[in-house]
């Protein structure tokens, strides 16, 4: 089985996010859905959002310096205690990842 294309995304900071550039139809679908959740605010919405997408869409995170995160647990987990500055360049590099890749898909 070929191996779905990946792009490396870097922060100013030097960090190194790795996206992969496939997506089932199956996990479109339940990322349509999302779009309907209802949210207690915007914000919790775009959250939601960001967060299904980066656990699909991650497979390696290089924090500068230190040793890459390539394993799914890791990269989530990783995720959900990243400052609310590394959070709104993870967003910005999936909305660019989504135009590229995905411009079906509605960007969060």
């Amino acid at each position: 089985m070929a191996e779905s294309p990946k792009n490396e995304y870097t922060s100013p900071g030097g960090d190194v996010l790795t996206l992969r550039g496939a997506m089932t139809i199956a996990t479109r679908q339940e990322y349509a859905t999302l779009g309907g959740i209802a949210a207690a605010t915007r914000e919790d919405a775009w959250q939601r959002r960001v967060e299904f997408l980066f656990e699909r869409l991650a497979v390696r995170w290089e924090l500068a310096g230190t040793e890459p995160l390539t394993r799914q647990k890791e990269l989530l987990g990783r995720y959900r205690f990243a400052s609310p500055q590394e959070r709104h360049w993870i967003r910005d590099v999936l909305r660019e990842h989504l135009a590229e890749w995905f411009p079906d898909l509605e960007q969060p």
